[in-house]
Parts: structure tokens; C-alpha cells; sequence
């Protein structure tokens, strides 16, 4: 079963995340030569930095899609221990300047967007990808698959390390 976007939680916490700012932190720069169609489908969760509306959240997985707007389509989930019950939260995606750049911006309600920016994608396959939102306290590794080689993720603590993350309290997400 799952909870209602409409109830406090996962998907109603994801606003305070995006608090509606843009932009991203000093020294990410979004990749460029992005390609939608191939990051289209499903990314699963490997690390974050972890917020309340994450908190205690277990298989969490995005899902890409274009909306009948052209938008991008995504639907977060996650599995709360706690609560044995999946959460799930719909929102849309747009490009901020060009749809060949890995910058796009999110919704989850209404007006409020906030920064979604892919810095590094294995362009060659789209197999990974590390993401952060307006500032260093938001911060993901991504994979289409449930695990990932130890390479990436010690090129993503780095990278986020010297990028002024605070790797040290990253969470690695349990996947089933």
C-alpha cells in the first residue's frame, strides 16, 4: 500500500527541499551534451545526504517519464521500515536552460520549483549519475541498477568532498 502524496511525509516534504530556489552550489556545473531520453526510466538510490523527508526511507527509487506537456514526469518511492508502506511523490521536471544541459528544475507543488542538477553521468551507458539541488545540502548517487561498482562511489565521495559536501553524514540506501 501506498501513502497519499496529499498526507504529510515523503512526497509533502519534498517542498521544503526544493524550497522554490534555483540555481546550485558554488563549483557544480551541469553536464552538458545531457540526452532525456536516456536518462528516461528508472534511477535507484545509492547515497544521499539525508532530510526529513527521506528519513528512515529504504528502496527509494525515481522514475523519468515525459508528461503529455513535454515535462519530465517523476515519481519518487521509498519504503518506510517504520511504517511497512511504500511513499510516493509525484512531481514534474523542466529544463531551466537548454534540454542539452544536465539543469533542470522540479516540482512537486504547484509554482515551487527547485534545483535539480545533474554534475556527473556516465554518458557513455547512463548508468550513474551524482545530483545535487540548490545548495551542498542536497546531494545524491544515482544507478539504474541496485548496487553500484566501489570506483563510483569512491569518485563520488570525492568529487562531492572537494566540491564542499558533507560526505561524512551521506547515507547509503538499502536496496532490495
Amino acid at each position: 500500500m501506498f501513502k497519499s502524496i496529499s498526507k504529510v511525509g515523503f512526497g509533502a516534504v519534498i517542498l521544503m527541499m526544493l524550497n522554490g530556489c534555483l540555481g546550485m552550489p558554488k563549483g557544480v556545473e551541469p553536464v552538458t551534451g545531457f540526452e532525456l531520453n536516456r536518462y528516461l526510466g528508472t534511477w535507484y538510490e545509492i547515497a544521499r545526504l539525508d532530510h526529513s523527508f527521506e528519513d528512515g526511507l529504504s528502496q527509494v527509487s525515481a522514475e523519468y517519464s515525459i508528461n503529455e506537456d513535454d515535462s519530465v514526469k517523476v515519481i519518487n518511492r521509498g519504503f518506510s521500515d517504520q511504517d511497512q508502506q511504500w511513499s510516493e511523490a509525484l512531481g514534474k521536471a523542466k529544463f531551466v536552460d537548454g534540454s542539452d544541459e544536465g539543469y533542470l528544475k522540479v516540482s512537486f507543488f504547484g509554482p515551487f520549483y527547485g534545483s535539480y542538477v545533474v554534475f556527473e553521468l556516465d554518458k557513455e551507458n547512463y548508468q550513474y549519475a551524482f545530483v545535487s539541488g540548490p545548495d551542498l545540502d542536497y546531494l545524491w548517487l544515482l544507478s539504474r541498477t541496485k548496487k553500484v561498482d566501489q570506483e563510483v562511489i569512491e569518485r563520488f565521495v570525492s568529487t562531492a568532498q572537494s566540491l564542499g559536501f558533507k560526505t561524512n553524514e551521506l547515507i547509503f540506501v538499502e536496496q532490495k
